[in-house]
């Protein structure tokens, strides 16, 4: 259904060391960088993107990417911390989403979550 979600950053080195650091346990990449642009996903390029911009910063998106199971929420979690990104919730169960799942703050305050919905 989505092709793509594009997100701008008010600091593009920045943004772009975090989402390559913080999306690596989730298996998504960094397959294509230009000027001012790169694009997160699978390898080949093929199925659903991150696209990365360079200029006035996006604020207050939410991006929830999907995780093979709870080990690579935990692992999303940490590594996002160690980019730079800020606590918006620790990995656990939610029952409210029937998920287990972890949000982060990218370095201009996006919500980024990995989560393992339950029963999948």
């Amino acid at each position: 259904m989505i092709h793509h979600v594009g997100v701008r950053a008010s600091d593009f080195d920045r943004s772009k060391a975090f989402y390559v650091d913080a999306l690596r346990p989730l298996g998504v990449v960094c397959f294509h960088e230009g000027e001012g642009v790169a694009e997160f996903g699978r390898e080949d390029g093929a199925g659903p993107s991150l696209s990365l911009h360079a200029g006035e910063p996006t604020r207050r998106l939410h991006i929830a990417f999907a995780a093979a199971d709870r080990s690579v929420v935990d692992a999303f979690y940490e590594a996002s911390l160690a980019a730079g990104g800020r606590d918006n919730g620790p990995p656990g169960r939610r029952p409210q989403y029937r998920a287990y799942c972890a949000f982060v703050l990218d370095p201009d305050g996006n919500n980024i979550e990995a989560v393992r919905k339950e029963g999948e």
